[in-house]
């Protein structure tokens, strides 16, 4: 099979895609094409059960089940030191959180292991994760202590500045590894890859094209999607030039860095060691 009807791809709904995704919505128009809008954890449940062929989806997202996905080359959502939409916001020092509640965001699987690992093995506590919808942070009948926040919740929480500490796990990451950090990969499943491979290299082809043209137009992209949170368009250009959407060695050695503590810590599975990569073809 060298064709299909329908191509269905995961587009992730925050700034953050922006530069590959305003591109794609100015250049790229195949009707066989169909982009969904989600946040990472709709999409990574889309992806897993057959509603979707390929997308971004969370990192944790190909280590809990890769047997199902391949990860396709030159893509990611990455940062290499302070991303700026990834947070942990809390009212007293990071690590004085142990044995308190911590209000994890729904919308995201990478970042909540992130946050895991940063706390209980850089820092060496365990505080009380609980799950919910971070915009009660704050609130006067909330009770917890500290709050992970992502993507534009995250950039509105930071602009508000209501939380003594601000804590970012991009940062944090890099300081303790070395290394960037990959919050997400455009993954395919399986039976797309074999079953449609022409296909897929066409829209690979056009995705990593419009990565590139995106690169080159962030100051006209950040004033386009700066209201969306709102924010002042000299903010979102230095957010979005923090932001990394290539996925060279380093960041596959980042990438395995991270699917290594999991593993050791029993959250993911050992198969996602070495990773799939389908490498760009046209």
């Amino acid at each position: 099979m060298t064709d299909v009807k329908l191509a269905r791809i995961g587009m992730v709904n925050f700034i953050n895609t922006a530069p590959i995704y305003e591109i794609w919505k100015e250049l790229v128009h195949p009707q066989s094409w169909q982009v969904v809008e989600a946040v990472p954890t709709v999409l990574n449940r889309m992806l897993s059960e057959g509603e979707l062929d390929l997308g971004f989806v969370s990192s944790h997202e190909y280590c809990r089940q890769p047997q199902n996905y391949r990860i396709l080359a030159d893509l990611s959502i990455s940062a290499n030191g302070p991303v700026g939409s990834v947070f942990l916001f809390s009212q007293c020092p990071p690590q004085e959180l142990d044995g308190q509640i911590v209000l994890l965001s729904g919308q995201s699987q990478t970042s909540v292991y992130l946050l895991k690992i940063i706390l209980e093995e850089f820092y060496g506590i365990r505080p009380v994760f609980q799950v919910g919808d971070v915009r009660e942070a704050g609130a006067k009948d909330w009770s917890g202590a500290g709050v992970l926040a992502i993507g534009d919740d995250a950039l509105r929480l930071h602009g508000a500045k209501q939380f003594s500490w601000q804590l970012d796990l991009a940062e944090v990451w890099k300081e303790h590894t070395g290394l960037p950090f990959v919050f997400a990969v455009f993954a395919a499943r399986e039976e797309f890859c074999l079953n449609y491979p022409d296909l897929l290299s066409a829209i690979h082809s056009k995705l990593v094209s419009c990565r590139k043209q995106g690169a080159s137009s962030l100051v006209r992209i950040s004033r386009l999607v700066a209201p969306r949170i709102p924010m002042d368009p000299e903010r979102c250009l230095t957010y979005l030039q923090a932001i990394q959407h290539d996925f060279d060695s380093i960041k596959q050695q980042a990438l395995s860095r991270f699917f290594q503590f999991l593993i050791q810590r029993g959250e993911a599975s050992e198969e996602a060691q070495p990773l799939k990569i389908i490498p760009l073809t046209a």
